[in-house]
C-alpha cells in the first residue's frame, strides 16, 4: 500500500494527504515531482517496490527492480528486523551530483546508477548498479532507522553500507565473485589514500559545514568497509549478525555513537571489540607487519613486528600501536587459516607447528586484515612457483603483489623487484588479479610518462598481457562467465593503451563496423575501443565521437564516450574536448569526468591544469566546494612528478582558497612530491631493467 491517507480532486487540482512519517532525520526527507514511467513488484514480505524511469524507458528499470525486491527480504533476514515502511521507491534523476541518495523510502539515483538497457549496458555497469542498489537499501537500516549522532560518526552510515552491499550482492550474484573484487575496488583504494600524511582517521572531528563534504571520501567509505570486513572475520558471521540485531533494535529511531555499535558487537561475541576497533577508527593510517622466519626442527618460528606504514617509507615519529588480528596459512593448506593471534605489542614470536623448510608461509590469507605485510627476499621467493601454478589463492596472489608494490612506492624495495614478480603472472586467468596488476601498471605508466623510455615500459606491458588477451579473443564465448567478460574488456583496454598494433588495428576495424551499423560493438568493448580509436585519431575522429554522443539515448553511452575523449593526443583537439566539457551538451555531474579524462594523459595533464586555473571561478560557482570539485582538484594536480609543479599547485591554492577541498589539495601536493622522489630514486635502474628484457 502507498502511505496516502486521502485524495480529493477539485477541478484541475488534486489534494493528497500523506500519512505521518516515522521519527526520522531531516536530511532523509525527499519529494520528487515530475513525469515518470515506473515498473513495480512486491518483495516476498509484501513491500511495494517501484523503480521510476524517464518516460518511455520503464523496461530499463527492470533489473534494479529485481535486485531491490530480493535485497529487502535478504536484509530483513540478515538483521532480523523488517523494513519499517510500506513502500520503497527508486527513482532516476537526470542531473544528480552524487551516485545516489538514501532518502527514506524514496532513493534518488543518477540514471547510470539505476537504469539497465540489455543491449547497451556493460557487465561492469550492471554489477555496479547491483552494488549501488544494495548500498542505498542497506542505509534504510544503517543511517535511516538508526542515524549517527554527528558527522564524526558518518562512517557508521557509509562504512557499514559499503560493507553490507557486498554481502547482499555475493548472495544474489555468486557468479560475480564480488568479495575478491572488494579487495581491488575498496580495500586497496583505502590503503592507497590512508598511507599519506594528509589522510584522516575514520572518526574525524567535524566543526564546520565545509568540512562535511571532505569526509565523504575513500576513508569513510572504503576504509570503513575494510575494517568492518576485518571485524566480521574476527568475531565470525553469527556473532556479527546477532550484534547487528542488538544494535539496530536497541537504537531504532534514535541517534548513535561508534561506541554503541562496539558495545552491541561485544555483547554478542564476548570479544574485546571496542578495544580492538578503537585502534583502527580513532588513529589515522594503518600498520605494516614485518615478518621474518627461521626453521626450528619441524616447526617454523616467525617474528612479526608492527609499525605505521608511511607512503614516504620513513619511520613514523609518533608511537602508533594497533591491535591487529594476524592470521597465517601455508602451502600444505593454502585456503585455510592455520593459526591466528592478536598482535597488541610492537613485536611477537609465533610458532607454526609442523611447517617444513620448503613450505611457503603467508601472513594475512584472504587479504582480510587492514595492513600491509613486508617479507624478506627468501620468504618472497618461495611464493613464485605458487603464483605460477596458481596454488596460491587469488586473493593472496593479488595481496602479495599489491603489498610489494606499496613497498616499491615507499622506497623500501626497488621498482625492478615488482616488475620481476609480475612476470610470474603471465599465465594468470583471474579477472580480479589482473585488475590489481592493471592498477599497478597504470601507476607505473603514469610515473614513467615523465621519462624518455616509456616506450620500453609499453613493450613490457604488451608482453605481459598478450597471453590473456589472445586467450579470450575479441568475441564473447557461448555461456562464458561474467568475470571473463570483464577480463576481456580489461585486457583489450590495456593492450591498446600499451600500443599493441594488432589490437589497435582490430579496434579500428570494429569501430568502423559499429559506426556504419554493420556490427554494433558489444557494450563491454565500447570504452576500450573508443579510447583506442581516439588515441590514434584526429579532429575527424573526434567529430564522429561527438555524433555518437549526440545520437545516444542511454546516458551510460554518453558517459562512456565523454570519458574516452581525453585519449586523443592532438593538443588542438584536446582543447576542444575541454571546451566541450563546460558546454551545455554535458551535464554538470559529468563535466568533471571529461576534464579528468584529459588530465590523465601525458599530452593532456598540463592542458587540463591550465584549463582548471583559467576556469577556476566558474568551477567554484558550479560545484561550491562539493566532492565533485574535490575529485577534479585531485586529478587535475596529482599526476605531476616534479617539485616545480608542486610549488605551482601550492601557490595557486594559497591565492585561490577552496573551502571543502583543503585536504584534497594537501594530499595532491604530497602525491606529487612522492612521485618525484620515486622517479629520482628508481629511474635509472628501471630503465636498465626494461632495456635488458626488451630484446
Amino acid at each position: 500500500m502507498q502511505p496516502v491517507v486521502s485524495e480529493e480532486t477539485e477541478g484541475e487540482l488534486r489534494l493528497v494527504k500523506f500519512d505521518t512519517t516515522p521519527i526520522m532525520s531531516t536530511y532523509l526527507v525527499a519529494v520528487v515531482v515530475g513525469e515518470y514511467d515506473y515498473v513495480e513488484d512486491r518483495s516476498k514480505d509484501g513491500v511495494l517496490v517501484r523503480v521510476y524511469t524517464p518516460m518511455g524507458k520503464r523496461e530499463q528499470g527492470q533489473f534494479a527492480l529485481e535486485v531491490a525486491t530480493k535485497v529487502l527480504p535478504y536484509y530483513k533476514d540478515y538483521f532480523q528486523i523488517a523494513y519499517p515502511l510500506p513502500k520503497m521507491d527508486l527513482i532516476a534523476i537526470a542531473d544528480f551530483s552524487a551516485g545516489a541518495m538514501e532518502n527514506w523510502g524514496l532513493v534518488t539515483y543518477r540514471e547510470n546508477c539505476l537504469l539497465v538497457d540489455p543491449k547497451n549496458t556493460s557487465a561492469v555497469r550492471k554489477q555496479w548498479i547491483a552494488l549501488v542498489v544494495g548500498h542505498e537499501i542497506a542505509h534504510q537500516w544503517f543511517g535511516n532507522l538508526v542515524t549517527m549522532e554527528w558527522w564524526t560518526h558518518l562512517w557508521l552510515n557509509e562504512g557499514y553500507a559499503s560493507f553490507v552491499e557486498f554481502l547482499c550482492v555475493a548472495h544474489l550474484f555468486p557468479e560475480y565473485d564480488i568479495w575478491t573484487q572488494f579487495v581491488t575496488d575498496t580495500y586497496i583504494r583505502a590503503l592507497e589514500l590512508d598511507c599519506l600524511k594528509n589522510s584522516h582517521p575514520i572518526e574525524v572531528p567535524v566543526g564546520h559545514p565545509s568540512e562535511i563534504d571532505e569526509i565523504f571520501d575513500d576513508i569513510s567509505y572504503n576504509k570503513g568497509a575494510s575494517v568492518i570486513r576485518m571485524l566480521h572475520k574476527y568475531i565470525g558471521d553469527e556473532d556479527f549478525r546477532q550484534g547487528m540485531n542488538v544494535y539496530l533494535t536497541r537504537h531504532q529511531y534514535k541517534n548513535t555513537f561508534t561506541e554503541d555499535l562496539w558495545a552491541a558487537l561485544e555483547e554478542a561475541s564476548h570479544k574485546p571489540v571496542g578495544a580492538v576497533m578503537s585502534t583502527w577508527t580513532k588513529q589515522m593510517g594503518f600498520p605494516v607487519v614485518k615478518v621474518t622466519s627461521r626453521q626450528d626442527g619441524n616447526n617454523r618460528k616467525l617474528t612479526v613486528a608492527q609499525e605505521k606504514f608511511c607512503a614516504d617509507g620513513k619511520a613514523s615519529s609518533n608511537d602508533c600501536l594497533w591491535m591487529i588480528p594476524v592470521t597465517f596459512s601455508s602451502s600444505v593448506s593454502p585456503s585455510s587459516v592455520i593459526q591466528q593471534t592478536v598482535l597488541e605489542t610492537k613485536s611477537a614470536e609465533v610458532t607454526l607447528q609442523g611447517v617444513s623448510a620448503d613450505e611457503w608461509v603467508k601472513v594475512n590469507p584472504g587479504t582480510v586484515g587492514y595492513y600491509r605485510t613486508q617479507y624478506p627476499p627468501d620468504m618472497l621467493a618461495q611464493f613464485v612457483p605458487a603464483i605460477r601454478d596458481k596454488s596460491l589463492p587469488p586473493l593472496d596472489r593479488l595481496g602479495l603483489l599489491d603489498d610489494l608494490f606499496a613497498m616499491v612506492q615507499a622506497g623500501q624495495t626497488p621498482t625492478v623487484e615488482v616488475l620481476k614478480l609480475m612476470q610470474a603472472f603471465s599465465q594468470e586467468d583471474n579477472y580480479t588479479v589482473w585488475s590489481s596488476i592493471a592498477n599497478s601498471l597504470s601507476k607505473l605508466s603514469l610515473l614513467l610518462s615523465h621519462t624518455d623510455f616509456d616506450d620500453l615500459f609499453r613493450l613490457y606491458g604488451r608482453r605481459l598481457m598478450k597471453g590473456v588477451g589472445d586467450r579470450l579473443g575479441w568475441d564473447p564465448k557461448p555461456k562464458e562467465s561474467h568475470l571473463d567478460t570483464l577480463l576481456r574488456s580489461l585486457a583489450i583496454d590495456r593492450l591498446c593503451v600499451f600500443e599493441d598494433e594488432a589490437y589497435i588495428k582490430e579496434a579500428h576495424k570494429r569501430f568502423e563496423d559499429h559506426v556504419s551499423g554493420k556490427a554494433p560493438l558489444p557494450a563491454d568493448l565500447r570504452f576500450p575501443v573508443f579510447k583506442a580509436v581516439l588515441a590514434k585519431g584526429d579532429e575527424k575522429t573526434y567529430n564522429t565521437m561527438l555524433r555518437l554522443y549526440r545520437e545516444a539515448d542511454l546516458h551510460e553511452e554518453k558517459d562512456r564516450i565523454s570519458r574516452a575523449l581525453g585519449a586523443i593526443k592532438d593538443v588542438a583537439v584536446l582543447k576542444k574536448v575541454l571546451d566541450f566539457a563546460m558546454s551545455k551538451e554535458v551535464r554538470s555531474q559529468d563535466t568533471v569526468f571529461v576534464i579528468i579524462s584529459v588530465a590523465m594523459s601525458k599530452k593532456g595533464r598540463e592542458l587540463a591544469w591550465t584549463f582548471f586555473k583559467d576556469n577556476w571561478q566558474e568551477l567554484m560557482n558550479r560545484y561550491r566546494g562539493g566532492f565533485l570539485l574535490a575529485r577534479l582538484v585531485k586529478y587535475s594536480t596529482e599526476n605531476f612528478a616534479d617539485e616545480e609543479h608542486a610549488v605551482e599547485v601550492e601557490e595557486f591554492f594559497k591565492s585561490h582558497p577552496s573551502p571543502g577541498t583543503e585536504r584534497t589539495v594537501q594530499q595532491s601536493l604530497e602525491t606529487i612530491r612522492l612521485s618525484a622522489a620515486w622517479l629520482e630514486r628508481d629511474k635509472e635502474a628501471t630503465k636498465a631493467y626494461l632495456t635488458s628484457v626488451s630484446n
